[in-house]
């Protein structure tokens, strides 16, 4: 698998939005965001899949986020609305062939990217 590559983090205040992308390739049906803050575990944020569908999200970013996906290009895309200090974090992007069961869970992807860093501050 080719590593995936984020892009478009950076610093906001609170109450602004941010879009990050993903390019990835290979033999992949599904894509996940997922972020971790300093001292922190990393946590699920949003998965899309587009052979065996659905969009997923964490309550934590539920209605203020949304994950796509441009099918000409395949970059996936996380539209970040409304941030919040706590949604401060690197922010990575994880490509596979996730299940169902697993698709929320860092074991249902195969490669990763080296994330990019969202910073909600005033």
């Amino acid at each position: 698998q080719v590593q995936p590559v984020e892009s478009g983090g950076g610093l906001v205040q609170p109450g602004e939005s941010l879009k990050l992308s993903c390019v990835a390739s290979g033999n992949i049906n599904g894509i996940g965001w997922f972020r971790q803050a300093p001292g922190k575990e990393r946590e699920f944020v949003a998965a899309l899949r587009w052979r065996g569908g659905g969009i997923y999200y964490s309550d934590a970013v539920k209605g203020r986020f949304s994950i796509s996906r441009d099918r000409a290009s395949g970059v996936v895309y996380l539209q970040m609305n409304s941030l919040k200090p706590e949604d401060t974090a690197v922010y990575y992007c994880a490509a596979g062939r996730p299940i169902t069961s697993s698709i929320t869970s860092i074991r249902g992807y195969e490669s990763w990217g080296q994330g990019t860093q969202v910073t909600v501050s005033s």
